[in-house]
């Protein structure tokens, strides 16, 4: 069976043909997908926004095409940087300057729980065929650690590895994290 995948961030699309090793299932990046208009993310929520980058994305595809929406949610903060997650530090961010500016909002902040939560939509033929879900909860250091991952993964510390998502290995992050867990929930629906 193949999927495709909206996403332009290779961190994500390297996620998702992870779960592809351990299921029959090929995933592949929607072709020219970086030629096609974008899809405007205007939901409040991570379900809108998947659903809508499916439906848009999934006119370009002649298969089944999925779409996330991803991102972290800080307690200290109401829930942000939430859905503006990937553009929390304004037009042009990147991962540094979105990390940066989560730090300089929690300095002197006791509390600083927070989770990564994703959803995943799955479009065929014009048609939503569903939306999945996943979290998982974690802690915001005072100062990035490692270098693997992506995004806020080097602030994230996740107590049951003892360390942040930015130390642990690909494979291990992807086995509890929020993408891990929505992805595989899709796999299983669409596998019957």
């Amino acid at each position: 069976m193949r999927l495709y995948c909206a996403t332009g961030n290779a961190g994500k699309l390297r996620e998702f043909r992870l779960a592809a090793l351990q299921a029959p299932v090929e995933i592949d990046l929607l072709p020219r997908f970086r030629e096609l208009p974008a899809a405007v993310e205007d939901g409040s929520t991570f379900a809108e926004n998947a659903v809508k980058k499916a439906l848009h994305y999934g006119r370009y595809a002649d298969g089944p095409l999925f779409a996330d929406d991803s991102g972290l949610e800080v307690d200290a903060l109401g829930g942000a940087p939430g859905v503006y997650s990937a553009r929390f530090s304004g037009p042009g961010a990147t991962d540094e300057s979105n990390n940066r500016l989560l730090l300089e909002k929690l300095r002197g902040v006791a509390d600083r729980s927070a989770r990564f939560v994703c959803a995943i939509a799955l479009v065929d033929a014009g048609e939503v065929r569903g939306v999945w879900h996943g979290a998982v909860e974690g802690r915001i250091l005072d100062a990035p650690r490692g270098g693997h991952g992506f995004g806020y993964d080097p602030l994230f510390y996740y107590e049951p590895f003892g360390c942040t998502f930015g130390e642990a290995g690909d494979e291990e992050k992807f086995a509890v994290s929020h993408r891990g867990q929505a992805l595989r929930k899709m796999l299983e629906a669409v596998q019957g």
